[in-house]
């Protein structure tokens, strides 16, 4: 059977996060809401809720690179998505295996580095490797204003910075760059595409609510399920951002700091 008719296979490759909201957990909601299908390497299991990150623990490198064939090597993949990598090691790890055993499939990276509490998710090593290895084989890059400083030098406190860090970061060996506009200063989100395409600015109205705990896995895992499924980078940005904007909007409201948003709106819709 042709992979033409097995559209929509996601492979994630991320920590695990105990409160549901982020991580794995997200992105596996995210992914089946939006009509994928999710498979999952985890690379970490991390001690988390509403209130913060209160333990790491490392899965070995060799069983994240035997997850990851055991999926390919069988499911396959349409799109693959990186998530929560914590180390240097693990990063070269994962790259490493997509060169062996999955080097023609796109790759969605979200360079998950600090949780929405504030707390530290990769060491200091691994900022570099993410830059050397990992950005060079992204079709697509997502990271948040301080992510995107943390990667390019550029300070992003608008949208004309925001524009300059994603058109660094596609100097830097991104295909495509989409700097979220979630975290800087303003009445509206703008969340900043730079692709092959061009330059396009996605608008919406800022939501004011605490919470926001894991939006970034979200939307990222949104537009891998989308671009899994055939969708065009700009279609698949767009409307993830849509649905993503719709989760926060109908948050439960679980837990007593930044809760986790509604995945599963558009299902029960």
């Amino acid at each position: 059977m042709s992979s033409s008719q097995h559209r929509g296979r996601v492979l994630i490759i991320a920590g695990s996060d105990s409160g549901g909201g982020a991580g794995i957990q997200a992105d596996i909601k995210a992914v089946s809401a939006l009509g994928g299908y999710a498979a999952t390497a985890i690379t970490a299991i991390t001690v988390q809720n509403t209130l913060g990150v209160t333990g790491i623990h490392a899965v070995p490198e060799q069983i994240i690179a035997d997850q990851m064939r055991a999926v390919l090597d069988d499911i396959g993949a349409d799109v693959i998505k990186t998530g929560m990598l914590a180390s240097r090691s693990v990063i070269e790890t994962v790259v490493e295996t997509l060169e062996e055993a999955a080097p023609d499939v796109p790759l969605v990276v979200d360079p998950v580095m600090i949780a929405t509490s504030g707390d530290a998710l990769v060491d200091d090593g691994a900022e570099s490797v993410i830059r050397e290895r990992l950005l060079p084989r992204a079709d697509l890059v997502t990271p948040n204003s301080d992510e995107a400083r943390r990667l390019t030098g550029v300070d992003v406190t608008d949208l004309h910075t925001q524009i300059e860090a994603a058109k660094a970061l596609r100097e830097m060996g991104a295909s495509a760059a989409l700097v979220k506009g979630g975290h800087v200063d303003s009445s509206s989100v703008r969340d900043v595409l730079v692709s092959q395409r061009g330059l396009e600015i996605m608008e919406r109205p800022r939501l004011d609510t605490p919470h926001t705990h894991g939006t970034g896995c979200t939307l990222a895992a949104a537009i891998t399920a989308l671009l899994a499924q055939g969708h065009a980078l700009p279609e698949a940005t767009e409307q993830a951002g849509d649905y993503l904007h719709e989760a926060i909007k109908r948050a439960p409201g679980f837990g007593r700091g930044h809760g986790p948003v509604d995945h599963m709106w558009v299902v029960r819709d």
